[in-house]
Order: structure tokens, then C-alpha cells, then sequence
């Protein structure tokens, strides 16, 4: 009975929380992400709308830093910048850290200047975090299915291309970008 009890709690619990996730497949497979709009409203919204007008496919994971993270959504695979929606608000104060498997906004020097790119941590990066003196990158989801995709991203070679470094020698692309159902 008590198990029985605490299961069904945990799944209420689950549900409750449950963000909308995100299936985003690339030319090395396929990952989702579970968005958290109740911590990152904003953030999320504008990511949704990049992922419902279609604009991520055909762009590609630009900067790739094994250690670090994996940084996209900004560049076709022609490296032609795509265009971008108004900045958002930086929500990085909402207590979601740049830990191991999280998703946040990248942005420029500007904390309020956040579009449509995006990074995935392949570790926790504390120093990205908000805190009194820093302004931090708003995590908004975590990965919860095929973070070994997103860690093979880590493994391929990389050059500079147009000043930038760390773009992987073969694109790294998103082909289809889509809300899973449940």
C-alpha cells in the first residue's frame, strides 16, 4: 500500500512539473528535451516559436567544445546567419543551473540579448550560473532522452571558419525539429 502510495505521488508529481519536450534530430541522431516553462516562461516560449516556425532545421551546431558545451540554432549549414526574433529577457536568475545535459540560451555581453541560439552542456558548468556579480545563461530544459548524441558531438573534429572557432569539419545539423505528443 505505501509503495503503491509514494509511486503515485511521484507521478503526480512528475506530471505536474512536466514541461512540453522537444525532439530534435541531427545528421549523428536524435535527442528531446523537457522545457521547464514554469521556471522559464519567457525562454521557452521563444524557443518554441523557432521550433513551430521551422527555422532550426537545416541549422547547425556551430561551436562545439568538448569539456564545455555544444552551442546552435543560429547558422544554416552554409554558415549563413539565420534571422532572429527580437532579444528576450535573461531569466538565468530562476534557479536552474548549467548543469551536465541542460539546455540554455546563448546570448551576447548583453544578458537581456538572447535570440534564438542555444547550448547543451556536456558538463556542469557552474561558472555560467547567475549569481550577485554574474549576470549567467538562462537554462530552460535538460535532455532526457539520447544524450549520448549530443556527447558524440564532442568526439568530431573541429576548425575556424569566419573568424569562429570549434565549428565541427563536417556539419552537424538539425534535420527535424518537432514537440513530441504524449
Amino acid at each position: 500500500m505505501m509503495k503503491t502510495l509514494v509511486a503515485s505521488l511521484a507521478l503526480i508529481a512528475t506530471s505536474v512539473f512536466a514541461g512540453p519536450k522537444v525532439e530534435v534530430e541531427t545528421n549523428l541522431g536524435s535527442f528531446v528535451v523537457e522545457l521547464n516553462q514554469e521556471k522559464a516562461p519567457v525562454t521557452v516560449e521563444n524557443f518554441l516559436k523557432y521550433v513551430n516556425d521551422g527555422s532550426y532545421v537545416d541549422s547547425q551546431f556551430h561551436r562545439v567544445i568538448p569539456g564545455f558545451m555544444a552551442q546552435g540554432g543560429g547558422f544554416d549549414s552554409r554558415f549563413n546567419r539565420l534571422p532572429v526574433n527580437a532579444p528576450i529577457k535573461n531569466e538565468a536568475s530562476n534557479g536552474l543551473d548549467n548543469d551536465a545535459a541542460t539546455i540554455a540560451m546563448a546570448r551576447t555581453q548583453d544578458p537581456n540579448s538572447a535570440t534564438r541560439q542555444f547550448f547543451i552542456n556536456f558538463v556542469d558548468n557552474d561558472f555560467l550560473n547567475y549569481s550577485v556579480t554574474n549576470p549567467g545563461y538562462a537554462v530552460f530544459g535538460q535532455v532526457v532522452e539520447g544524450f549520448d548524441v549530443v556527447q558524440k558531438m564532442a568526439q568530431k573534429p573541429t576548425r575556424s571558419v569566419r573568424g569562429m572557432r570549434d565549428v565541427p569539419l563536417e556539419p552537424i545539423v538539425i534535420t527535424k525539429i518537432q514537440r513530441v505528443t504524449e
